[in-house]
Formats: C-alpha cells, structure tokens, sequence
C-alpha cells in the first residue's frame, strides 16, 4: 500500500465533486461497488471524482479508478475507527471546512451565481449535500493523525537509511540559501495621499450621479488588478482573515447599492459598493487607488532602515528581533523574516530569486546584511529592505552534514507510511469488507478481502 500517505492527502485536499451538478456526466446506472463496516461506496463516488479532476485540468494518473477505491474504503475504516475511539469532530470544524471550500468555488467559478448555475443548485444545498462527506473526510484525518503523530526517527535510523542508499542513485542538489529580509514601505506624501483620496471622491459622485457606472471606473482606474476585469466585483466571508479589517467593516456595515465613504486599508484607498449580502457571505465591487511613490519617499525608507543595519551590524540588534520591531511586510513577518518560494518553502534556489534579489545575492555572504536597496513586491507597493543570507549549500550530491534535516524527513515519511499500513493490515481484517466484481482485480482491495475471509475462518 505505499501509495496510502500520498493518495490520502491527494482525498483531503481535492475538493471532490462539490461543485458538480446540472452539467455533471451522468452515471446511467449507479451501483453499490464496495461496502465496509456499515458504509458503502458508489461507482458514482469514484466516476464524478475522475471527471471533476478532468475538468480542472489535473492529470488522472493510470489506474485512478482502483486507486480512489483504496482509498474511498481507507477513508471509511478510518472513519469508522474514529466514530469508535469518540473522535471529537465539532460541528464549527466542519462548517468551517465547508465555508472554505466554498469560497474556493465561488473564486475558481467566478462568483456565487456561476457556482450555483454550474451546480444546478443553491449554495445552501452544496453545503447540506457536502456536510456527511466532510465529516467523514475530518474523522478520517483525525484517526491518521491519531495513528503516526507519536512517529519519531533517531540519528542512527537517519544514518542507516542513507547508508542503505546507492551511491549512484544519491540526489543532486543545485545552490539552496535561505534568505531573510526586513521591509520598510514608502509612504506617500500627504499631497499625493490627499489628491487619492480626492480623485475617489470625485469618482463616487459622477457615479452617484448617474454620470457613469461604477463598473466602467473600476475597469478603467482601479489599481487592483486582481479585480480590475471584473469591474472592480470581490466576493469574500466576513470570517476570512486575509481582508483587511476597516474595509471588511464598512462593507458589512452598507446597504444594497450604497457606496462608502473614501475607507482607507493596508493596501491604499477605496470606495465600496455593496452588491450583495447573504449572512456572512458579502459581494460588493471596489475601487482602489494607491497613492503614487516617489524617489523621495523610497529613499525615507531607505533611511530607516540605514538606523535598523547599523545595530544589526553593531550586535546590539538581532535579526529576528529587527523583523518584529521594523518589518513591514505581514508575510515575512510571521516566518522571522524568510523570504520561501511558490511552494512556501524557505529554501530557496536561484531560480525562485526575483530579479531585485540577484544582485545582492551575488554580492552577500553567509551571515552579512545588506545595505538598504529598493524593491517593488508583488503588489507594486515600493519600499526598501535589508537582506540577510543565513545559510548557502553549493551544488552537491546528497550527504549526512549539509542534508540531514532532509534525509530525516524522508526517513519520518517511510515510517509513517509503515505504521499506517501495520494499521490497515490488522484492523481492515476487523472489518466486514464486500467489492462488487468490477473491482475486485484492484491489488490492494483484493489482498484485503483475501485478509478479511481468512479472518473469519
């Protein structure tokens, strides 16, 4: 079963067939395909799963039909077990994980209307015919948790499986670093903050006045292009975090079509409209305009952050506390400071360098602190910052001292992976297990079956 660990997650972060419906194959004639416990699986669970991985664009590897079987019936043993050692689930966790994944179809389908269109229901019904699956999903993911989180490795376990490793068959790896930063944000003139606010202000009443729409602005002069296309149209829950608070507020607190007041947030000015509001659930459209920077303010932050060097410098300043006391950039903030990659990893490879970064990379060594330089981040907001490398690696083949941490997590892997097939292996037998005929090839199903008649011998 050494597929378990992967194909597990790949159940826990899909989001299945929640958005499916009206336009949604068919299945001509759904059966029971498997029974474990009291639970069943349909061909449908396993049919409408492939075709809504097809239509996202993910790559259906071959044999997902067994695979998802393995791991429907895995999900509902460890479910099962779960309802027997009392699991607690509450029913705010599975709310929670349904608003979730909820937001995530009204982003990826384009609005609350699109979703409900393309499921040929409401978003009330998605949620009601979604709750008992997620709620296994969450006992299920409680149980595995429950089974590998006392999993620990030794250095001489590490040791052993690396010695156990060919030498030829030894990873390669490029130039790793990790790189920390510490950001100060230009701030905007008063004169450049005030003719912002202004030209918002002015916008809100030709709009107001009929003069024009407030879809036509947004498209033409919002500095949000995350919304911009879409005339300025953001669908967001009152609980989610990543919305800035002031503008959440004001918000919750308009009427149908009411236009705010200019509202200020961590991202520049904006008006807001309301357009819909359903409980927490809120769709207003936004214009933004972000006061222009110029030379002058960026080099202001480089001057405070020339104060914050000289201490770093001086030991009289950590690093970590520097990104605590003087770091503007909320992403960095909560990681000491790492700058990570795509994936979120803080080793990074040259590759994952913006262009801004590669000059001082090929300038800084281990330990040293950057002067000041001017950068531009993902959202155009323009600042300065301090870069501090802490670790580097030269291209080499895998090894003990430079890749421990790795090979130990490789090591933690293969020995969770163990304990959860020990698991199966002696408790699928304690199990009534039954696979309809189609199915009944699949390796790992027909091992348990073989497992499960002998046990009741």
């Amino acid at each position: 079963m050494k597929h378990c660990l992967f194909f597990i997650g790949f159940l826990a972060m899909g989001y299945g067939s929640m958005a499916q419906g009206g336009q949604s194959k068919k299945v001509l004639a759904d059966k029971i395909v498997a029974v474990i416990g009291d639970k069943i699986v349909l061909k449908s669970d396993i049919i409408n799963y492939i075709e809504d991985e097809k239509r996202q664009g993910h790559e259906v590897p071959h044999g997902a039909d067994c695979m998802l079987l393995e791991q429907m019936m895995v999900r509902k043993a460890l479910m099962l077990q779960a309802q027997k050692d009392s699991l607690p689930i509450s029913d705010e966790d599975i709310e929670a994980e349904l608003d979730q994944r909820i937001r995530y179809y009204i982003s990826a389908y384009g609005g609350k209307e699109a979703l409900e269109q393309i499921a040929g229901k409401s978003i009330y019904q998605i949620k009601e015919d979604n709750r008992t699956a997620i709620k296994e999903q969450k006992l299920a993911d409680a149980m595995q948790r429950s089974i590998i989180e006392n999993v620990r490795v030794t250095p001489t376990e590490v040791k052993d499986y690396f010695e156990k490793i060919p030498k030829d068959s030894l990873r390669f790896y490029e130039t790793e670093l990790e790189m920390k930063q510490v950001v100060a944000y230009a701030k905007a003139s008063r004169e450049l903050e005030k003719y912002a606010q202004d030209e918002l202000s002015e916008f809100k009443r030709q709009i107001e006045s009929g003069a024009t729409s407030f879809d036509r602005v947004a498209r033409m002069y919002s500095d949000d292009p995350g919304t911009k296309e879409m005339g300025g149209r953001f669908e967001f829950n009152r609980n989610d975090k990543s919305v800035d608070g002031a503008f959440s507020s004001t918000a919750f607190a308009l009427k149908e079509g009411q236009i705010s007041r200019v509202v200020k947030s961590r991202f520049g000015y904006h008006i807001i409209q309301l357009v819909s509001r359903t409980g927490d659930d809120v769709v207003v459209r936004h214009i933004l305009k972000i006061p222009q920077i110029t030379d002058t303010e960026v080099n202001e932050a480089i001057a405070k952050l020339d104060t914050v060097r000289s201490k770093l410098v001086a030991n009289t300043l950590s690093f970590g506390e520097a990104v605590d006391k003087y770091s503007e950039d909320e992403n960095s903030k909560f990681t000491a400071g790492s700058i990570t990659n795509a994936q979120g990893s803080p080793y990074l490879t040259i590759q994952d360098l913006d262009k801004s970064l590669l000059p001082v990379y090929n300038e800084l060594k281990v330990g040293e602190y950057s002067k000041p330089v001017p950068f531009t981040d993902e959202r155009g907001r323009k600042g300065a910052r301090i870069v501090y490398i802490q670790s580097k690696s030269e291209p080499h083949r895998e090894n003990l001292k430079d890749d421990y941490n790795k090979i130990a997590q490789r090591v933690m892997e293969e020995k969770k992976g163990d304990m959860l097939n020990h698991w199966f292996k002696t408790k699928m037998p304690t199990f009534y297990i039954s696979v309809d005929e189609e199915y009944r090839h699949c390796s790992e199903v027909s091992q348990w079956l073989a497992v499960s008649a002998d046990s009741k011998k």
